[in-house]
């Protein structure tokens, strides 16, 4: 192996399994800033010795045991939390020279990475500071790389991400697991800040993509350890079950050009039906855990009921209009109300439907959201309205901020001009 490939290799070992790094070292120094830099320190080691020694067995294991003396070193070197100096020392005298994969990688490593997962999503936390502290934890990205998944600077994103770290730091947050109903109300915030990250990859909000599967693909990975990690959870299921089934639609969800191709116009022939089995069965998880009217199982049904139709015309859309009627008893918001919208205007014809935007509209919650004017511009071409339909969606093209959902916009509104 050339030293280009095993410093490609070495990188690829790093990105798997500097989550587990970072969640073990953290549990060892209480602080997930400088477990990072052990991690680094790690890496950088094995990057000096392994193109001439080679790639050892247990690479995992040799990262964590070089991690471990450097934070030995680092807690002697600056004489802080004499206890666990004390308590790393007789561990590591313990460890024979060249360690033990099943000694090096701790036993309670799913646990260590939960906690990880559970201080990165802390609260405490912005909401930004939460998904960049989140992919650089554990979804292994570089700074860069977040950067450009979201379309911004990268010093931006290192300060959130220094942000993040100094927030925990002075908030003391402790590295344990939360009980009772903290643990409730810290794993709503894990499961919002992993499903935010799917929905920036699913409609992109910004830039010339309509899409960015990257990071879909990260919520996922992150979304099906979480539910290895906590199978108890209902709702954890449900999230990965609504992510799941959304993402079988990804490859029908853009044209030849990249333009963007809305779900009832959609191929569903190119539908990934492994995920949608994969989301099914995730669904039944939930529901068979008495989660059936959790906010994400009854989205990841909704989901389902549109899988489960061989075409738009053959969708369900009382049950979905119902299904929707739950949720915003569950969950209410005024997208919650904008979608239901949809289905009762497909159940119960526009004019239903149309009244329920209207009553959005007049409440104001949804001001310069473009998809409320472009839902409404949907029904009143069905009415006939096609001078305000124009209307609506060049006001919803002006509002959106991703270039492809602008051009598909303008498009619907020349169309409405141009009908009869």
């Amino acid at each position: 192996m050339t030293v280009t490939e095993t410093q490609r290799a070495i990188e690829a070992v790093f990105r798997i399994e500097s989550p587990r790094l970072i969640a073990g070292l953290a549990r060892i120094v209480r602080d997930v800033g400088v477990a990072e830099e052990l991690a680094q320190d790690a890496l950088v080691i094995a990057l000096e010795k392994w193109p001439e020694a080679g790639v050892p067995d247990h690479p995992g294991a040799w990262l964590m045991a070089t991690a471990k003396h450097r934070a030995f070193d680092r807690l002697r070197r600056n004489k802080l939390l004499e206890r666990k100096h004390a308590e790393l020392g007789r561990e590591l005298e313990a460890e024979p020279a060249t360690p033990d994969p099943s000694a090096a990688l701790d036993d309670d490593v799913g646990d260590d990475l939960l906690r990880l997962i559970f201080i990165a999503c802390h609260p405490v936390l912005s909401s930004e500071g939460r998904v960049a502290l989140t992919l650089r934890l554990l979804g292994g990205l570089t700074t860069e790389e977040i950067a450009h998944a979201f379309l911004v600077s990268e010093a931006t994103i290192a300060q959130r991400i220094v942000r993040a770290k100094r927030t925990l730091a002075e908030a003391r947050v402790a590295f344990e697991l939360p009980r009772g109903t903290d643990r409730a109300a810290r794993l709503s915030s894990v499961l919002e800040v992993v499903y935010l990250v799917f929905n920036e990859g699913y409609s992109a909000t910004a830039g010339d993509d309509w899409m960015r599967p990257a990071l879909c693909e990260d919520a996922l990975r992150l979304g099906r350890i979480l539910a290895g990690l906590v199978p108890g959870e209902p709702e954890v299921h449900g999230l990965v079950a609504l992510m799941e089934i959304q993402a079988s639609r990804s490859a029908a969800r853009s044209g030849p050009a990249g333009e963007p191709v809305l779900l009832l116009d959609q191929d569903r022939g190119r539908w990934d039906h492994l995920l949608i089995r994969r989301g099914l069965g995730a669904l039944a998880r939930a529901q068979a855990l008495g989660g059936a009217l959790g906010p994400y199982a009854l989205q990841a049904a909704i989901a389902a009921c549109h899988a489960r139709a061989p075409s738009a015309a053959e969708t369900d859309w009382k049950q979905l209009a119902g299904l929707y009627e739950t949720l915003a008893a569950v969950a209410p918001s005024p997208i919650v109300e904008l979608n239901r919208a949809v289905a009762v205007a497909m159940a119960f014809g526009p004019a239903a439907g149309l009244e329920i935007v209207d009553a959005l509209r007049s409440e104001g919650a949804l001001d310069g959201y473009h998809l409320l004017p472009s839902v409404r511009g949907d029904l009143l071409v069905k009415l006939g309205r096609v001078a305000e339909a124009r209307a609506e969606f060049e006001g919803a093209a002006a509002l959106t901020r991703n270039a492809r959902e602008r051009a598909l916009l303008l498009e619907r509104a020349t169309r409405a001009a141009q009908a009869p």
